[in-house]
């Protein structure tokens, strides 16, 4: 799993399905020609969304029992953690203030971050034929920063 320098970026993460949820909240409540911040309220830096995610992989198809893992002798989904130089100009933190959504349309977040991310976790390894097709059609398999542009 690639991190960009040292992990310490930060993000405000938010469950897929809340944001659609929000979404159609401003759509429905919202008022004409105002802007609302959609959030989760769940800064993490991605080394800590990482760690979320190896757990859950752990807890959901344990690492001990991967035959792909045991046949390279990786001990953990944690220890598949690399860094990778960061990207020029980085942001270091991005911040949502959200508070306008929730005091004027009522809409909050359902799922709490470590719910959010079990829950992706488990769609992902429900359709593992699904992200075979998108890793191995997209660029080779290419990180985004790597791929080469696409003129038109």
């Amino acid at each position: 799993m690639p991190v960009y320098g040292d992990g310490g970026n930060v993000r405000d993460w938010l469950f897929v399905e809340d944001h659609c949820a929000g979404i159609i909240a401003v759509l429905d409540r919202g008022r004409i020609g105002e802007s609302y911040n959609i959030g989760g309220n769940s800064e993490r830096t991605n080394l800590e969304v990482i760690a979320e995610v190896a757990a859950a992989l752990e807890d959901q198809m344990p690492s001990a029992l991967n035959p792909a893992l045991v046949a390279r002798g990786i001990a953990s989904y944690l220890s598949l953690t690399t860094f990778v130089p960061d990207r020029p100009g980085h942001d270091r933190r991005y911040a949502i203030d959200c508070s306008r959504i929730e005091r004027e349309l009522g809409w909050t977040p359902r799922m709490s971050f470590s719910s959010g991310i079990r829950a992706t976790v488990s769609w992902y390894l429900a359709n593992l034929e699904w992200c075979d097709c998108v890793q191995n059609g997209y660029y080779g398999g290419q990180r985004l920063g790597l791929a080469p542009a696409i003129r038109t």
